[in-house]
């Protein structure tokens, strides 16, 4: 298998015709057909029916269709890893919260935008585990996770300046107007929690959720951060969340904090990439990016 023959195998895949595919490629119908039977025959079986009017994939074909997009991409990242480019190219993939999606990355993908104008980002929020998985798997560059590192080996992580964690009540609720409450005077007060797997729900579980006692009382689960912050505000319950989501609720008075003093107010932010590997040829300058505008310390 040549690249030049994955190259128009996935062009001819894409059209589905042999005379789309020759002008996009630049190349004579001819040369097309030539390569792609050369390909067949290097694999031993059809990729294209032509049995009817029009030219399908056969089942071998679909599974060669991942495969070739997968080989040609690594080799762009090979290029231009051993290139010395100081412009790097490709796509860089990223998993993330929805907080830090909304609230965080904007300013940084803004700046590595500017910076590596050739890098293409592709943003896909998720939870923790989504986000560690879509890494271990290759679907994912890199991620951005709230609370400790992974341990696997399997990972490298960078710390990042952590987020403050407040309880937020709707206006008016009795707890906003004390001037301390303590994890003991939580108990029992109606909560709303994200689903489990979910950084929140960790940040609560690990805080709330595992008190010795008397805890807090779970009325929902919610998927969405926005519509918990919604059902806060409407008066359903409190909620514990990162400052930085609540931000504009809180300073327009639709949301209030709860003068919580008797646990951690801060959470560990890390962003987590493959130890080992081919990588994206824009993965360490989207870290040295991280670093600089999030405040994480050199390495």
């Amino acid at each position: 298998m040549q690249l030049r023959q994955l190259n128009t195998f996935r062009t001819v895949a894409e059209t589905l015709n042999i005379t789309r595919a020759a002008e996009r490629l630049n190349y004579a119908q001819s040369s097309v057909t030539e390569q792609i039977q050369s390909l067949e025959a290097d694999l031993g079986v059809a990729l294209f029916d032509r049995s009817g009017r029009r030219i399908r994939l056969t089942d071998a074909g679909n599974r060669l269709v991942e495969y070739a997009e997968r080989m040609l991409q690594l080799a762009e990242e090979a290029r231009a890893a051993v290139s010395g480019m100081a412009d790097p190219a490709g796509e860089l993939t990223i998993g993330a919260p929805e907080t830090l999606c909304v609230y965080r990355l904007p300013s940084l993908l803004t700046r590595f935008r500017e910076t590596h104008p050739k890098v293409r980002v592709v943003l896909r929020p998720g939870n923790r585990s989504e986000s560690r998985g879509g890494v271990r798997e290759g679907t994912l560059d890199l991620c951005f996770t709230f609370g400790p590192p992974p341990t696997e080996p399997e990972f490298e992580s960078m710390a990042l300046a952590p987020e403050t964690v407040v309880v937020v009540a709707p206006p008016g609720h009795p707890l906003t107007r004390m001037n301390e409450v303590t994890t003991a005077e939580l108990a029992g007060v109606d909560f709303l929690v994200t689903e489990p797997g979910c950084s929140y729900r960790r940040m609560y579980d690990e805080t709330l959720g595992s008190v010795r006692g008397p805890r807090p009382h779970v009325v929902a689960e919610l998927t969405s951060i926005g519509a918990l912050r919604s059902c806060v505000a409407e008066g359903m319950g409190c909620a514990l969340l990162p400052q930085i989501a609540v931000a504009a609720d809180l300073a327009r008075g639709a949301l209030e904090t709860v003068p919580w003093i008797n646990a951690r107010r801060e959470t560990e932010v890390h962003v987590s990439w493959r130890a080992q590997g081919a990588e994206s040829p824009g993965l360490r300058p989207f870290l040295d990016t991280a670093r600089e505008l999030l405040g994480t310390p050199a390495l």
